[in-house]
């Protein structure tokens, strides 16, 4: 069982989010712990919030008051409502939660049951709960309960699956909620040294991401917008800025990831594993076919870039197994784009492992981009028209060099 904790500074948007899912019959409310009870027996946000009214009146200086919880049993678990709503009440005790007043739907809209928890951080006085080592607390819990009510551990599920994590899909609707449900854990947990390495990873999870730059009211504007990408690679729906998601998937925030994740992958020698898998498959494998197949035995993704005529130009390999995520040439000279399309040549021109058509082609830094947002995107006004610059990339530099020996030779051969 996972659990995932976000914290917020007024409940409206906790309930809100839950009692929408109840009025699509998509949740109910198992258990109410200290609320007040409806007249109606009916649960509602009004009443929600009139339980936690006093609570929030008496707070002192905690910024962020309320809780919500998440609890995700694995897909096979079976578990009645009396057990799903144990298994909530025990967890609220192990964390010192038990006396507070907290509210548990129970969520059915996705393929996996899943529990949420909606609290306050603060006592009857006002007075914040102790919230120290919160996250190995939790982990602590579930690893608790997963033993007393025999259900599937978390960490033998991770240890087994390719990727954990499930595609964005744009026809199942609430693409904002399937987005963050892929870009927190991948920010928390994968290591990678660049936005690019970020954003190659992403995209195996139908998932774009672009930095966008401008200014406000003079002052110079970075921020990253999101958007759910369709089997063919193209963007769907409207794009999300980052800020909606919360600041741990904001440029500053991956930033210090970045830096954090070289530091990781130096001291613990992640790139060795990588190397010598991708090294064997290089050797054992005929085609770009069987060569990825190879890898994705391994728990390894590889992402190709391509231009319009085919040819490789960049590579991108994720290890799953280990949470990395690495630039071909950052592996080594053995690994570069290069080495890639001599072996594979064009033949695979429209393979699925390819980047979709706004990566094949390095953009030119001196165009504008225009990014289209209407109401419902959390963006828009001055924000709607950004000049998209930067530094030319590795792999840009890659092709244009591929792109001039092309040229010579053809030049050679005239002579």
């Amino acid at each position: 069982m996972v659990a995932k904790i976000s914290v917020g500074s007024t409940p409206y948007s906790a309930f809100a989010y839950n009692q929408n899912k109840v009025d699509k019959g998509q949740a109910e409310v198992i258990f109410a712990n200290n609320m007040i009870e409806p007249r109606d027996g009916i649960w509602d946000i009004y009443t929600c919030l009139q339980s936690f009214e006093p609570y929030l009146l008496a707070n002192q200086k905690t910024e962020k008051p309320i809780l919500h919880v998440s609890l995700n049993p694995d897909p096979n678990d079976k578990l009645s409502d009396e057990q799903l709503s144990n298994i909530a009440q025990e967890y609220m005790q192990k964390m010192g939660y038990d006396r507070q007043p907290f509210i548990v739907y129970k969520h059915k809209d996705i393929e996996r049951t899943h529990l949420h928890i909606v609290s306050l951080r603060i006592d009857e006085h006002g007075k914040k709960i102790n919230d120290k080592f919160e996250h190995y607390r939790s982990m602590d819990a579930c690893r608790e309960l997963e033993q007393r009510y025999g259900l599937i551990a978390a960490d033998h599920k991770r240890a087994h699956e390719g990727l954990p994590l499930k595609p964005v899909r744009y026809e199942d609707g609430d693409i904002k909620h399937q987005i963050a449900g892929v870009i927190r854990p991948v920010a928390r947990d994968y290591c990678f040294l660049s936005l690019k390495e970020y954003k190659a990873l992403l995209t195996l999870y139908n998932i774009s991401m672009e930095e966008i730059r401008g200014e406000v009211h003079g002052k110079p504007y970075r921020g990253l917008v999101y958007s759910a990408l369709n089997d063919k690679g193209e963007k769907v729906g409207s794009p999300f800025k980052s800020s909606s998601f919360g600041k741990s998937v904001g440029i500053e925030a991956l930033e210090k990831r970045i830096e954090k994740s070289a530091e990781i992958i130096k001291s613990k020698g992640l790139k060795e594993r990588s190397k010598q898998i991708i090294s064997d498959a290089i050797c054992s494998c005929n085609n770009r076919t069987d060569f990825e197949k190879t890898l994705e035995k391994q728990n390894i993704s590889v992402l190709f870039r391509t231009n319009s005529e085919g040819r490789i130009y960049g590579t991108t390999f994720v290890d799953h197994e280990q949470k990395c995520v690495f630039n071909g040439s950052r592996l080594g000279k053995e690994f570069s784009a290069n080495v890639f399309n001599d072996l594979f040549a064009i033949t695979h021109h429209s393979h699925t492992n390819s980047y979709p058509d706004e990566h094949q082609q390095p953009l030119n830094h001196n165009q504008e981009t225009v990014l289209s947002f209407d109401e419902n995107s959390n963006f828009g006004g001055i924000f709607d028209l950004f000049s998209s610059t930067g530094s030319t990339t590795g792999d840009e530099i890659e092709e244009r060099t591929l792109i001039r020996r092309t040229k010579k030779k053809r030049h050679q051969r005239r002579y």
